[in-house]
């Protein structure tokens, strides 16, 4: 189906993304992603006070945040927009947007704000108090670490179920790290000419404000803490678990960062647009969950499904993004679905410039659609995997108005 939303061209923006412990690390992710809204929006002439809808994805609690997409909105300049708080895992950025484009799909909303922030450094740690527990003794959490290391229901973690998709597709550490530098060379496509391609969404340079928000605290000139690897580098890398194929150059870093993107009916994305005459469109999402343990297979049936509700098949698309947390992702889905892997995430991809984990796909997403404006149009597929061996997709359009 082709949803009544749209997304103004444009109307979109992503902070450089930090790795942990980096340049963001001091900030409240949610403060931050408000006082980074109030600049974009302003920026691109869009009056906060036309926002109708708000919808705040993210992953690590932070201070205050049971106030939730109410207050990032007060705090943009949009006072009157209500809505919800959506965590779901990695997958929360295409869930926020689904949300979005659903409420104006059912004429509750005509322009709806969604927006995703993290901040992966400094995670909460969490007392849970047991008044029955020894001594009245609760328990604690660490609310990042603890949580990459165990999945719940099966005590493995995240790395695991790569190692566990490697092993049953037989994916050798060599295939991964010929992926890996490929998509480093991907990335160089959007540092080109002065960073061009970041240019097109992102504010660069990057003023990062001090915690107070009076000041300037440093300056990014794009995203930090990447490392370019060799191939000579990552031969040298041994698994990070004993008898294992994943290697530390094999999979993504956790970072800092906020994203966002304006979600309206057709009339609205015609007048917020920077160009009129580009229309993008939300043509279908997917939901998948698939085997304990074995994470990075479920952007497969998301994809199809999210392709079966935009009618379509995979040979229709001619542009691919994934959140791809471990190199695996890519070459398991290029495997089922028959695409090149060496095509796929043309100008970056997480596993590049990191994971903040909620904004993580709407950053997907947003070059999705840039890249499929430079190419003049097309169709593009979003689809990433998220905790619990779960994922979601979602495919758009970029054509003429």
């Amino acid at each position: 189906m082709a949803y009544k939303a749209e997304i103004p061209y444009g109307a979109y923006w992503s902070t450089p993304f930090a790795k942990w412990q980096g340049s963001l690390a001091g900030l409240h992710s949610v403060e931050f992603a408000a006082h980074v809204a109030r600049d974009e929006l302003a920026k691109r002439d869009i009056d906060p006070e036309t926002i109708d809808y708000g919808v705040l994805g993210l992953t690590v609690p932070q201070r205050q945040s049971f106030y939730g997409a109410p207050w990032f909105t007060g705090m943009v300049g949009a006072p009157q927009a209500g809505g919800p708080t959506i965590m779901q895992a990695c997958a929360t950025s295409a869930r926020c947007l689904l949300a979005g484009a659903q409420e104006i799909e059912d004429g509750m909303a005509t322009k709806a704000l969604v927006a995703t922030c993290d901040q992966v450094s400094n995670g909460p740690q969490i007392y849970y108090p047991n008044a029955k527990g020894p001594g009245g003794t609760g328990k604690s959490e660490n609310w990042t670490l603890d949580n990459m290391a165990a999945d719940p229901l099966g005590g493995h973690s995240m790395l695991q179920t790569a190692e566990n998709v490697a092993e049953k597709n037989q994916i050798t550490t060599a295939r991964q790290h010929e992926v890996v530098l490929r998509r480093q060379e991907q990335y160089r496509d959007a540092l080109a000419d002065d960073r061009a391609f970041h240019k097109r969404y992102m504010s660069l340079p990057f003023e990062v404000p001090s915690p107070n928000y009076r000041k300037t605290a440093t300056t990014m000139d794009g995203d930090e803490g990447i490392r370019e690897s060799s191939a000579e580098g990552l031969a040298g890398l041994r698994p990070v678990l004993p008898e294992g194929t994943v290697t530390f150059g094999g999979q993504t870093h956790p970072a800092d960062g906020n994203a966002c993107v304006m979600v309206t009916d057709a009339d609205s994305a015609a007048e917020m647009s920077s160009d009129p005459g580009v229309r993008v469109r939300l043509l279908g999402f997917g939901l998948a969950r698939v085997e304990l343990a074995y994470m990075p297979e479920a952007p497969i049936p998301a994809a199809r499904r999210a392709l079966a509700a935009a009618g379509l098949e995979i040979d229709a698309i001619e542009a691919i993004k994934t959140h791809n947390p471990f190199a695996v992702n890519d070459i398991v889905f290029a495997k089922e679905t028959g695409v090149d892997v060496m095509a796929m995430n043309n100008y970056g991809c997480s596993l590049i410039w990191g994971h903040p984990q909620a904004p993580t796909g709407l950053r997907s997403i947003i070059e999705l659609i840039e890249e499929l404006a430079l190419r003049g149009g097309g169709l593009g597929l979003f689809t990433g995997c998220a905790g619990g061996d779960t994922a979601m997709a979602a495919v758009v359009s970029v054509e003429d108005r």
